[in-house]
């Protein structure tokens, strides 16, 4: 083994956990996530911590809670100075090379106010080494040029992503093997091959993030007949007042680029599903092809394999669409550990974050884990330990406030915008939602109608509801930003504790 194990950081974009293991598993073919999985760790229970996008990426990578570091919208600039997995691995003299994208708004302080980097949330964040640029919405140049250069006639975004027919399920106009996903397969496996030992690669895909346009036979692999329902409220349930107002924000039309007019129905929802799981079969295709070019490289051996996601997808459960909602299936997402020297098969049901994820990195390559950093280290769980104290539950945090127009919530509910997000508790049984502004609560039990069906003015859940409500109240006291709480000016000059 080297001195240090390469970093091989897969983040698939909106992919939600149940699609790999759960109750859409049985339906979706990823038989190379899966046979990882079986040769690693797999945690059960990993929730991100917020979204959308950018928020999700700035947790994942800066290991803090959004009401830490605050860049809660995309397009909301994360503070400078704020210690991240690139920057931390960079001093360590680890170059941190990016393969893709990560949705980062920029301190505008210091800056110039026309630097292009304060004209775009889908910037580079700080420390990493860019190898392959890729933007969904602003700067996809380099797979673009390569469309060109084998004889495609490549039209401006968004209709990149138009489906080449008149049907949503028509296929894109590029082939399957050059799609973004194989590009950015095939730019990681010219590259990586070139770097020395000890290399640490983060590799971010798109798919299966909308728009919904698959390449042939992507496009058409799952029949929409074949597709299990999405979930649905209790046939008594009132939905709550947040819940029209998030289906007006990502409604089923905004799938799909070039049918304005789709409209949801059974037979839209079925095939919007379908076009949703050919795109993740296809990502797990090419995750395929990283983990046979370890293997074949004499590489898998010495190579941490971290694959999860940055959140979820509702994928038309409650009538709603995206990520940027309460509902479990939106933060739930996969997470798998390899370690050369970690357990097989196993499965891990605490709870777990996706601000684990970075500290987790940091503690197996043997470097200190920032102050600033709320998540923990989950190698203990790799050797088939659980930590002394773990946490008991998963947190989760979502703004929907807009500062410059003012979303629905805002403006329907008649919400401050500091008062426009919500917090969710999840227990191994039950989870509260919060919301800021003065709307009722939610209380879920998991293992009855789960969020089919409130249960928060039950007055025999009085107590319960209380009681969460507490846990939550003593999280928010227990975690704010650590960047300095730790640390003492003395006499005798700085002092840093560690516990």
């Amino acid at each position: 083994m080297p001195a240090r194990p390469n970093v091989l950081f897969i983040v698939i974009d909106q992919l939600r956990a149940d699609c790999v293991f759960g109750a859409l598993s049985q339906s979706l073919d990823m038989p190379h996530l899966r046979a990882l999985a079986d040769d690693a760790v797999r945690f059960d229970n990993h929730f991100s911590v917020t979204s959308p996008c950018g928020p999700s990426r700035v947790s994942l990578l800066t290991g803090q809670y959004a009401m830490n570091h605050r860049a809660v919208r995309n397009g909301t600039p994360v503070r400078a100075d704020t210690p991240n997995l690139a920057t931390v691995i960079k001093d360590a003299g680890i170059a941190p090379l990016l393969y893709g994208y990560t949705d980062h708004a920029h301190d505008p302080r210091g800056l110039d106010p026309t630097d292009p980097r304060l004209q775009s949330y889908e910037e580079l964040a700080p420390g990493f080494e860019e190898v392959v640029r890729m933007r969904i919405e602003t700067d996809n140049a380099a797979w673009e040029d390569d469309l060109r250069a084998k004889g495609y006639d490549v039209p401006a975004y968004p209709d990149t992503f138009r489906p080449a027919g008149n049907t949503p399920d028509a296929p894109a106009f590029y082939d399957a093997k050059d799609s973004d996903t194989a590009f950015l397969t095939d730019k990681v496996l010219e590259d990586l091959p070139n770097r020395p030992p000890g290399w640490c690669a983060f590799v971010a895909y798109i798919r299966p993030h909308p728009p919904l346009v698959a390449p042939a036979p992507y496009n058409t692999m799952y029949t929409p007949a074949d597709m299990p329902a999405p979930r649905a409220f209790a046939p008594d349930e009132t939905p709550h007042p947040f819940v029209p107002l998030s289906a007006a924000r990502n409604p089923i039309s905004g799938l799909v680029v070039g049918f304005p007019d789709l409209e949801q129905t059974p037979d839209t929802i079925a095939q919007m599903r379908a076009l949703y799981f050919g795109l993740a079969t296809e990502v797990d295709t090419h995750v395929g092809r990283l983990i046979d070019w370890l293997k074949d490289s004499g590489q898998y051996e010495d190579t941490l394999i971290v694959v999860t996601a940055d959140h979820g997808e509702t994928l038309g459960d409650f009538g709603l669409w995206g990520k940027v909602n309460y509902f479990d299936a939106s933060h739930h997402v996969p997470l798998i550990l390899r370690a050369p020297e970690a357990a097989r098969g196993h499965v891990v049901q605490a709870p777990t974050e996706s601000i684990d994820v970075t500290p987790t990195i940091l503690a197996h390559l043997g470097l200190d884990i920032p102050h600033s950093m709320d998540g923990h280290s989950l190698v203990p769980f790799l050797m088939g330990d659980t930590p002394s104290h773990w946490r008991t539950y998963s947190y989760s945090e979502i703004d929907v406030g807009n500062p410059i127009q003012p979303s629905g919530f805002q403006t329907d509910l008649g919400i401050d915008l500091d008062a426009c997000n919500l917090a969710i508790l999840r227990t191994a049984d039950f989870k509260l939602v919060q919301f800021a502004a003065d709307l009722p609560p939610l209380l879920f039990d998991m293992n009855a109608e789960g969020e089919a069906q409130n249960l928060a003015e039950d007055p025999e859940r009085t107590r319960l509801l209380l009681d969460l409500s507490r846990q939550m109240l003593r999280h928010r006291m227990q975690n704010p930003d650590g960047t300095f709480s730790r640390t003492l000016v003395t006499s005798h000059g700085l002092e840093v504790g560690t516990d």
